[in-house]
């Protein structure tokens, strides 16, 4: 029975070299999203909004709310029991960046960063995704 339940924990747990990458992962990009990405959102957001080209005019609420959304995302990688979670949304966040990239901006190009930093925080959020089943039992409690 012990044998049974040590090898379902240890299906969804990350080896420890797999452990490691991980978490050098989240912690450079945790701290990219809230020092570099985020706060310069959320510091000055009227310079962001005029330095953007012609064809792309974005509202300044909007730019706040991303700046959030950024620094919440970058903090909760960094945060062991919401990694999964925030991993998700940082990922759909970024798909939505290189959407606006390739198809509002107007440039393709550009879109390539966000879909690999896509991929890579859909892979982070597929292996912390233990992580979810065990805040929803700590939640539930």
């Amino acid at each position: 029975m012990t044998a049974a339940t040590f090898s379902a924990a240890t299906a969804t747990r990350p080896g420890t070299v797999r452990n490691r990458v991980l978490w050098t992962l989240q912690i450079l990009l945790g701290l990219f999203f809230v020092i570099a990405s985020g706060a310069p959102k959320l510091i000055m957001p009227g310079a962001l909004s005029e330095n953007a080209s012609a064809n792309l005019s974005i509202p300044f609420a909007l730019i706040i709310f991303i700046g959030v959304a950024e620094v919440a995302g970058g903090i909760g990688l960094m945060v062991p029991k919401v990694s999964a979670l925030a991993a998700a949304g940082l990922s759909v966040l970024t798909v939505l960046a290189a959407g606006t990239q390739a198809f509002i901006a107007d440039k393709p190009g550009m879109a390539i960063f966000p879909l690999v930093l896509a991929a890579i925080f859909a892979w982070i959020a597929y292996e912390r995704r233990g992580t979810v089943t065990e805040l929803r039992n700590s939640l539930s409690r």
